[in-house]
C-alpha cells in the first residue's frame, strides 16, 4: 500500500485548498471522503424533480472571487464558469422601496440617497484596499502586513452591526445593513458582527456575487481536475472511523468540526486538548428548501429577480429581533429568509421555461421545528402568488441537515459560532489554531480562522502550517 506525505478527511473547500497547497509543494496527498461525491457544502442534486438542479448547501459565493486562494488557481481551464446577475442583492420592505446591492460602489451609493455618503465612507477603503485586507484578515492572528491599514478596518469591523446601524439614516440603508451582517448568523448586537457585513458589501462591489454554471458542484468538479493534474489522488465512500484504517502517512489533516475529531479513534489528542474542543461552542443552525418552480418569482419588485440574492426580513428591527430569537433558542414566526433563484441566470438549472428556487432561515440549533410555512410565508409577503408556483419542495431542518454532513452540527453551517470568543480562536485558544496537541494532526476545516464560507482560506493556512513544521518549507 502507498504512503503518503499527507492524508485529507474531507473533501470540502477546505480539503481541497489543503491538498493542493500541499501537492502544488511537491508532496504526496490523498483526500478521503466519506460520501460517495466530493465537494462537502459544494454539491448539486435533483432533490424535487427530474431536471431541476439543487445546491444541497452553497449556491451564491461571494467569497469564491475575493479568496486570495482561489483566485490563484486556474479553475476557469478546468471547466469552472461564473454568471453574474444584474445585482448582487436586493432587500425589498413592506413600504414597498428595495434597497439593492450594484456591482458598482457608486451605483450602490446612488441607490442609497441620503445614506450613500455614509456607506462610500464605510465601504470604499474596503474595496480599495482588498487584496492586501484579504491576507491580514482571512487567516489566523499574526503581524499584519498593513497594520495601520487593518486597524482602520478593525475600528468598523469589530463592533456590533447594530452600533453600524445607527449611522444610516433610511430604513432602506438600515436594511441593506441588517441582510448583510445577519450572514454572521448571530444576534447583530454581538461584537464583530460588522465584520461580515463591511466584507460582504465590499466583495459585492468588487467583484460581484457569482453564480457557478452548473451548480455548486462545479466549484468542487475543477477543483479536483486541477489537484489530480497536480497528480493528488481522492477516494469516495470511505467513512473513517479509525486512523488505523488508513494508509500510511506522515502527517494527516482533518477537514472536521471538533465533535466530529472527538469521535474519530486513534488520534492520541492530549487530555487539555481534547477538554478544549469539547469547550467549543456552535451556533444557530439553519433550515433549507428547495423548490421546483414553474415559472420565476412573482416580486412585487422586478428588480428582485434580477438579483444574485434576495434578503427577505424587511426593516433592520425585524431581522435583528427574529436573529436574536433565534440564537436564544425560541421559534421565529417571520425568519430572515436567504432566498436565490439560480435558474434565472443559468438555464441549465430547470427544464425550459421552468425555474429552480432555494432558500434558507436561521433556526435555533438542532431545532426539529417545521419552517416550510414561515419561509414561503416570508416570501409570499413580498411576492404574491409564489406559492402558486410551487411545483414540488425538497426540505432539511437543522437535524437532517447534519445528518447529511456531519460537519454541520446541529444544522451549524458555519462550523461554530463566528463570535468575538471564536472569530479567531477556534478551535482553541491558540496562535497557530491549525495545529493540534499530536504534532502529526492537523485541522482545516471552517472550525479554524477565518471559519465558514466557499474561500478554502482555512485550509491554505493549515497546509502552510504543515509544510513550515513537518518539510522545511515557507
Amino acid at each position: 500500500m502507498r504512503s503518503y506525505d499527507a492524508i485529507i478527511i474531507g473533501s470540502g473547500p477546505n480539503g481541497f485548498a489543503t491538498a493542493i497547497t500541499l501537492q502544488q509543494r511537491g508532496l504526496s496527498t490523498l483526500i478521503v471522503e466519506g460520501a460517495d461525491t466530493i465537494g462537502g457544502g459544494m454539491r448539486t442534486k435533483e432533490l424535487t424533480l427530474p431536471g431541476f438542479k439543487h445546491d444541497v448547501c452553497s449556491a451564491i459565493h461571494p467569497m469564491a472571487m475575493a479568496s486570495p486562494f482561489l483566485r490563484s488557481l486556474p479553475l476557469g481551464d478546468y471547466g469552472l464558469e461564473f454568471v453574474h446577475a444584474p445585482y448582487a442583492a436586493a432587500h425589498p420592505l413592506d413600504s414597498g422601496d428595495t434597497a439593492i446591492l450594484h456591482h458598482s460602489l457608486d451605483e450602490t451609493v446612488a441607490d442609497l440617497g441620503i445614506d450613500g455618503k455614509y456607506y462610500k465612507k464605510l465601504i470604499q477603503p474596503v474595496v480599495n484596499q482588498w487584496e492586501s485586507l484579504a491576507l491580514d484578515t482571512m487567516g489566523p492572528l499574526h503581524f499584519p502586513q498593513k497594520p495601520l491599514q487593518l486597524a482602520s478596518f478593525g475600528l468598523d469591523a469589530l463592533r456590533p452591526a447594530s452600533w453600524i446601524a445607527r449611522s444610516f439614516k433610511t430604513e432602506k440603508g438600515k436594511a441593506l445593513w441588517a441582510g448583510m451582517a445577519a450572514h454572521g448568523i448571530q444576534p447583530l448586537s454581538n461584537w464583530a458582527t460588522s465584520a461580515i457585513g463591511i466584507v460582504l458589501l465590499a466583495v459585492g462591489n468588487k467583484y460581484g456575487w457569482p453564480i457557478p454554471v452548473g451548480g455548486s458542484q462545479s466549484i468542487a468538479a475543477a477543483l479536483e481536475k486541477y489537484y489530480k493534474d497536480l497528480g493528488g489522488e481522492v477516494q469516495t465512500g470511505f467513512w473513517v472511523k479509525n486512523i488505523a484504517d488508513l494508509p500510511e502517512h506522515k502527517t494527516l489533516v482533518l477537514d472536521l468540526t471538533p465533535r466530529q475529531i472527538l469521535q474519530l479513534e486513534g488520534l492520541n489528542l492530549s487530555e487539555s486538548y481534547r477538554r478544549g474542543l469539547q469547550r467549543y461552542r456552535q451556533g444557530m443552525g439553519v433550515f433549507k428548501i428547495d423548490w421546483a418552480l414553474s415559472e420565476p418569482v412573482p416580486f412585487r419588485d422586478r428588480r428582485c429577480n434580477q438579483a444574485a440574492t434576495v434578503h427577505i426580513g424587511n426593516t433592520y428591527a425585524e431581522i435583528a429581533l427574529n436573529e436574536k430569537r433565534a440564537h436564544e433558542g425560541r421559534q421565529v414566526d417571520k425568519p430572515f429568509v436567504l432566498f436565490t433563484q439560480q435558474s434565472a441566470f443559468d438555464s441549465g438549472r430547470a427544464p425550459e421555461g421552468k425555474h429552480t428556487g432555494w432558500a434558507y432561515c436561521h433556526v435555533p440549533n438542532g431545532s426539529p421545528v417545521d419552517y416550510t410555512e414561515a419561509i414561503e410565508n416570508q416570501i409570499e409577503r413580498f411576492a404574491p402568488g409564489f406559492k402558486d408556483t410551487i411545483l414540488a419542495r425538497a426540505t432539511k431542518n437543522p437535524v437532517q441537515m447534519e445528518e447529511y454532513n456531519p460537519n454541520y452540527v446541529g444544522g451549524d453551517i458555519n462550523g461554530g459560532i463566528m463570535d468575538i470568543g471564536q472569530l479567531y480562536t477556534r478551535p482553541t485558544l491558540s496562535l497557530t489554531p491549525y495545529r493540534t496537541s499530536n504534532k502529526q494532526v492537523y485541522i482545516a476545516s471552517s472550525s479554524t480562522p477565518p471559519g465558514g464560507g466557499v474561500h478554502g482560506m482555512c485550509g491554505y493556512h493549515a497546509a502552510r502550517t504543515v509544510l513550515n513544521d513537518h518539510f522545511g518549507i515557507k
